[in-house]
């Protein structure tokens, strides 16, 4: 995996609001491939394993995603939550989101996402504590890892 670090500093018209570090297997990009992101809002921390719209074969990944809906569910946790739109801090869990409804509009709508992962809050205290932060990181990842790599082969 390749370190793909967000860089603002340039965007000087309509820069986000938010900031962070990918995590791709491809050197030369992440947005148009199945990616892990960690960074920050002015209140959370996120932890995603993104989807976003400029990837070329969305509707493949889609339908993959479809196929093994019962692998996301049994997969993560309550505290997880999903994203429709990487540029909006707000996101649901899984009870509250039509998750089919959601992967069919991520497969089917040009500019659908799909985001899965966790938020920790600013007020959190481990992000006072560095190890138990990247071992929270790590556990995340693994667990997201099988979704993953179903959308990789």
């Amino acid at each position: 995996m390749f370190l793909h670090i967000a860089k603002h500093a340039r965007r000087t018209v309509n820069p986000p609001s938010d900031t962070w570090s990918a995590y791709c297997h491809d050197k030369r990009g992440y947005k148009k491939h199945p990616h892990f992101q960690v960074g920050l809002w002015d209140d959370h921390l996120f932890l995603w394993l993104a989807y976003i719209y400029e990837m070329p074969n969305k509707s493949d990944i889609g339908d993959k995603l479809l196929k093994n809906i019962d692998l996301i569910t049994s997969s993560i946790s309550n505290d997880y939550v999903i994203s429709l739109d990487h540029t909006k801090k707000e996101s649901k869990t899984l009870e509250e989101i039509d998750l089919r409804k959601s992967l069919e509009r991520f497969k089917n709508v040009k500019k659908g996402e799909f985001l899965i992962g966790k938020h920790i809050d600013k007020n959190d205290p481990i992000l006072k504590n560095g190890d138990a932060l990247l071992n929270e990181i790590y556990k995340t990842f693994e667990t997201l890892s099988p979704i993953y790599r179903l959308s990789m082969r």
